[in-house]
C-alpha cells in the first residue's frame, strides 16, 4: 500500500506525492521530490531524530519518508492523506 505525503520545499513550492515502495519509482507525483530521493539513494538517512540510521534504498518507504521529513516541511502523511491539505502561508 502506498503512502501519501503533502509538504512544501524551503522555497514554498508545494508537493503531493505517493511513496510507492517500488525500487524503480519510489515516489509518484513530483519530479522534484523524485530527484531529491534519487540524490540520497545509497546514503545514510536517520529514520527518526534519535532512531536508527539506514542506507536509503528506493524501495524502503520509511527511509524515503525520512528524507522528505529531513529536507522538506511535511504537512500531512498517511495512507489517506488529503490531496487538498492546507499548506502554511508565508
Amino acid at each position: 500500500m502506498s503512502l501519501t505525503v503533502t509538504g512544501t520545499f524551503d522555497d514554498g513550492a508545494a508537493y503531493v506525492v505517493r511513496i510507492t515502495g517500488r525500487a524503480d519509482r519510489p515516489v509518484i507525483g513530483s519530479h522534484r521530490v523524485a530527484a531529491l530521493v534519487a540524490h540520497y539513494v545509497g546514503r545514510p538517512v536517520r529514520i527518526s531524530p534519535t532512531g536508527p540510521q539506514r542506507t536509503l534504498e528506493p524501495s524502503d518507504k520509511d527511509a524515503v519518508l525520512a528524507v522528505l521529513r529531513e529536507h522538506t516541511h511535511v504537512v500531512q502523511e498517511g495512507p489517506g492523506a488529503s490531496r487538498r491539505a492546507s499548506l502554511p502561508r508565508t
